[in-house]
């Protein structure tokens, strides 16, 4: 039986840009990247050398902390350059990419017949572990730890985020193959949550509780279906996957081959003509965007406008992300632009400002921050927008003052950091929110973890 989930604290950012339901087959990149740093919390052992030729799922680097954890190659083709920085940090390895790709091939398998542990080391070997995130502390999942319930949130509630009901159409059979896999890796339920009216793709599966979700943003936020539905307390873990990682997982089930392809949502006002390409995982951005691009003083972002990663024109599409948005450059700054009336930006204060008087208008915002970093002022907005029963301010001032007892008891173990992207948005400190928890969540996993 569903469990219907109504958000009402939230805020709705509506842009201009929305991507048009129509997708576009992309040529393969020139170059490829994958980043460690995407994967948080692992610190890379590398297996494949420069100039080495790699196939796409053939590891590059595993996790030292458990080798059984692979990174894969998203491409075939040769490694030309390993990133370093600072003490031989690896930052990236960059693969030239063959016109043809050509795929490691792990054997095609039925997951009905497979038991966990060996659904498990197929989803090791062949590089698809890292698909799978757990609560607490936003990380990938540790294996050696039960979870006692999946979670997967196929409704996108962010910013101009790609439509799940859209880029999952026909990939039905890889997505209910990859459930029967999921389904076998916990006692407990695994939670799918669609918005009303969403895909039906999820029902049917033995073992998957469907739950229909309505609300302004952060209602798709896999954070805010855990709270509502199965809460976390101290001990228990959860685990989180993405619908389009499914694909990803399903694939390799029916096929033997790890393609990591998705459907990429191209988004943004400085966007010619928004729409879906398809593009594999760590694609050069130049490559996927190709002339759509308005270059004029523009702010390009590997993921939504809340929490994805600014990247260059030259960086590369992020390993988990199914979304680039371009917006404009906010590094003008307005003069008097304190102590007028606002009609163009979006506000949850009604001091001379105007948006909640057209609710349903699409804005043009930039990266202006509007103000500069100062001290936390306690005005009481947070929690408008934050749905969870957590206090937000005192849960951030813990973490800043990192006392890890208070962490633990406002709830340290329930968030990530997109929980606080909302809060961050509408701050009148300026304060960057998701570096603080990010850091804490860090702290907690070392001392606690």
């Amino acid at each position: 039986m569903s469990k219907d989930i109504r958000i009402k604290k939230g805020l709705d950012i509506k842009l201009v840009g929305e991507a048009e339901k129509k997708t576009t087959e992309s040529s393969i990149s020139s170059l490829y990247a994958v980043k460690p740093e995407e994967f948080h919390g692992i610190i890379p052992k590398l297996m494949a050398k420069e100039g080495a030729e790699v196939k796409a799922g053939e590891a590059l680097f595993h996790s030292k902390s458990d080798e059984r954890i692979l990174f894969p190659s998203p491409v075939s083709g040769k490694i030309v350059e390993i990133e370093r920085g600072a003490r031989r940090k690896v930052l990236a390895i960059k693969i030239a990419a063959d016109k043809s790709l050509t795929y490691s091939d792990f054997g095609s398998k039925d997951p009905s017949s497979m038991n966990t542990e060996e659904i498990k080391n197929y989803l090791f070997s062949s590089g698809c572990w890292p698909f799978i995130k757990q609560r607490p502390f936003d990380v990938i999942a540790n294996p050696n730890q039960a979870p006692k319930a999946i979670f997967i949130s196929a409704y996108a509630s962010a910013p101009l985020a790609a439509d799940f009901n859209y880029t999952l159409t026909g990939r039905e059979k890889e997505i209910k193959t990859a459930l029967q896999a999921i389904t076998k890796l916990t006692e407990g339920k695994v939670h799918v949550s669609v918005g009303n009216g969403g895909t039906t793709v999820f029902n049917g599966v033995e073992g998957v509780q469907v739950h229909q979700v309505s609300g302004p943003h952060p209602s798709g936020n896999v954070g805010t279906q855990i709270a509502k539905i199965d809460p976390i307390n101290k001990g228990e873990v959860v685990w989180v996957l993405n619908p389009a990682d499914l694909v990803v997982i399903g694939e390799l089930f029916l096929t033997g081959k790890f393609n990591i392809t998705r459907t990429v949502a191209i988004t943004g006002s400085k966007i010619k003509t928004p729409k879906y390409v398809t593009a594999i995982a760590g694609a050069t951005v130049s490559d996927i965007l190709g002339d759509a691009l308005d270059n004029d003083n523009t702010r390009i972002i590997s993921g939504n406008v809340l929490t994805g990663t600014q990247v260059k024109k030259d960086g590369f599409l992020g390993y988990y992300d199914n979304q680039i948005t371009a917006i404009p450059e906010g590094d003008d700054y307005e003069f008097f632009g304190w102590n007028k009336p606002v009609f163009d930006k979006i506000s949850t204060s009604r001091a001379l400002t105007f948006s909640w008087l057209t609710p349903n208008k699409k804005y043009d915002l930039n990266t202006n921050t509007n103000g500069e970093h100062r001290a936390f002022v306690v005005t009481g907005s947070y929690e408008d927008v934050f749905p969870l029963d957590i206090y937000p301010m005192q849960l951030l001032k813990a973490f800043m003052y990192k006392d890890l007892d208070e962490m633990e008891a406002l709830g340290g173990y329930e968030i990530a950091p997109e929980d606080f992207a909302l809060t961050e948005f509408i701050c009148v400190s300026k304060q960057p929110h998701q570096k603080i928890i990010r850091e804490g969540l860090d702290l907690m996993k070392e001392e606690l973890g």
